[in-house]
């Protein structure tokens, strides 16, 4: 995937929805900023506007921001179906997908349906409460965008999957006790930390709402503070799982909130996702033993197993009152942390700051190769050879288009043109502007070729602007990810360079055998 970025210190990974959403978030990179503001797409993005009232950020965590929709459509490769990580996949309501932008950090992006919000005032004031909050347990909301019908969302991207895969989708392990009693304790942590800052309301708290971090601690997603759309309804699981006063009068109330973490006590416990009703008859019968988790082979401790059966009857209770605070659950459950001197990774059997293996490195072809050696000369040679064939079906144009204003804007695209080919770079520069500057259509091509134009001035900053352009026009074009690896790499940014290399190799691998061109 390659990058578009936002002004926004920024980094993230994964979590999924309810039984119908995923929700994630990401990683901070410590080059430093460029300001890659993408000079053409109409309208120009917005400025971004740091939140004046936002607490003072975590450690890594950027400030809460306005993202423009380029920058988002560039990290997710235009909403990418390869790039949704929501539970159910493209079935689920408001698709979540992972993303990374220019600077390299990993998003998570909820995309919600188009009539979710229709009004971008409220969503935006919606978004911004919820922006304000920092806390090293929270999986952190750090943007938005509205833009037209578009509603997004953009959050820490958290790595390791969520509580309920770990616990009813696991492969090689099963979640040890210590670390159920610490996931607990840690979205208590949460909720409490939320209530005090005053967004006591949290929507369908479930398994799928708990991410792990790339160090493997618990995670609450930030996509529950803020309600799935303006006024529609907040629960999305089954209604064995729905609070009893959400059914009769259908408002989410703090207590609510409570018999929702009742219901995630339930599945720490079993190990399984079982209605309320029938584990509080397992309960009141005291068959607790037959309760709990059988992978965990009898492996917990049967007291702080009846500490915590009894906290979640609690939160279980039908009437509201006599369910237990925020601060009731993490006084309780403070108490029962055995192993708070193990790292979460090594109770997780996951390696700390897990990544995905590097891809192999492909064979290049000669545009591969003489991206990797950053030879300027052989790149200008090769795309003076390569004309523009790879701008076919980029611009559809109607006769009534075909001005004056049009003749002029292709006079100075050949003018550039014969600039390039004869190495005139400053003058290539000057007339490839005059042609993005009125905007009619819109070249791949001329970007890239702009791009080294600003290579060969040395000016990489400018570059890389406009081979992020070229992937926005053209999200697949290898040619755009070469040009972005060559100036990453005039940034001294050699790791980035060599990933959006391979990238590029393998989309023109794929390219080659049957895609565009």
């Amino acid at each position: 995937m390659g990058c578009c970025e936002s002004k926004l210190p920024s980094e993230t990974f994964p979590e999924k929805e309810n039984e119908n959403e995923n929700e994630n978030e990401n990683h901070n990179n410590s080059k430093p900023h460029l300001n890659l503001t993408p000079p053409f797409l109409h309208p120009p993005p917005p400025t971004t506007t740091p939140c004046a009232t936002a607490e003072p950020a975590l450690s890594g965590t950027p400030s809460f921001s306005e993202f423009s929709l380029p920058d988002l459509k560039a990290a997710t490769n235009n909403f990418s179906s390869d790039f949704i990580v929501s539970e159910s996949g493209e079935k689920a309501p408001n698709l979540v997908y992972k993303g990374r932008l220019q600077n390299r950090r990993w998003i998570a992006v909820k995309k919600f349906t188009k009539l979710a919000w229709p009004d971008p005032k409220q969503f935006a004031e919606e978004a911004w409460g919820v922006g304000k909050l920092r806390h090293r347990r929270l999986a952190n909301l750090i943007g938005y965008c509205c833009d037209g019908d578009e509603r997004l969302l953009v959050a820490e991207y958290m790595p390791n999957d969520t509580l309920a895969k770990h616990l009813f989708h696991w492969e090689s392990q099963t979640i040890e006790w210590a670390m159920r009693l610490r996931v607990a304790f840690h979205i208590a942590e949460a909720l409490e930390y939320c209530s005090n800052e005053g967004r006591q309301l949290y929507h369908d708290l479930n398994a799928y709402r708990v991410l792990f971090d790339e160090d493997g601690d618990p995670r609450l997603s930030c996509f529950g503070l803020m309600k799935n759309s303006r006024d529609g309804k907040s629960y999305s699981t089954n209604l064995a799982y729905t609070p009893p006063e959400y059914l009769r009068n259908g408002r989410v109330t703090a207590e609510s909130v409570m018999y929702s973490f009742g219901t995630v006590l339930l599945d720490l416990l079993s190990g399984k996702h079982i209605p309320p009703s029938h584990a509080l008859d397992m309960i009141r019968g005291k068959n607790i033993i037959l309760l709990m988790d059988s992978h965990l082979e009898g492996k917990f401790s049967t007291e702080e197993a009846t500490i915590v059966v009894g906290l979640a009857s609690q939160c279980l209770q039908s009437e509201p009152g006599e369910r237990p605070s925020t601060k009731d659950l993490v006084s309780t459950l403070g108490r029962l942390q055995p192993k708070s001197d193990v790292p979460s990774y090594v109770m997780l059997g996951i390696s700390k700051h897990e990544e995905a293996p590097p891809t192999p490195q492909r064979p290049l072809s000669p545009m591969g190769d003489a991206c990797s050696r950053t030879d300027l000369t052989a790149i200008h040679q090769i795309l003076v050879m390569t004309h523009y064939r790879d701008d076919e079906g980029t611009n559809e144009l109607s006769f009534q288009e075909w001005t004056q204003q049009m003749k002029d804007m292709l006079d100075a695209r050949k003018r550039g043109d014969f600039a390039f080919r004869d190495r005139d770079f400053k003058t290539a520069i000057d007339c490839y502007s005059q042609f993005i500057d009125v905007g009619t259509m819109v070249s791949p091509t001329v970007y890239a070729r702009r791009s080294l134009c600003y290579l060969m001035c040395d000016q990489p900053d400018a570059a890389l602007r406009d081979a992020m352009q070229a992937q926005c026009v053209y999200p697949d074009w290898p040619t755009a990810f070469y040009m972005q690896s060559v100036a990453l790499a005039k940034l001294d940014m050699h790791q980035d360079a060599a990933d959006m290399l391979n990238e590029a190799a393998g989309l023109e691998e794929k390219r080659l055998k049957g895609g565009r061109g």
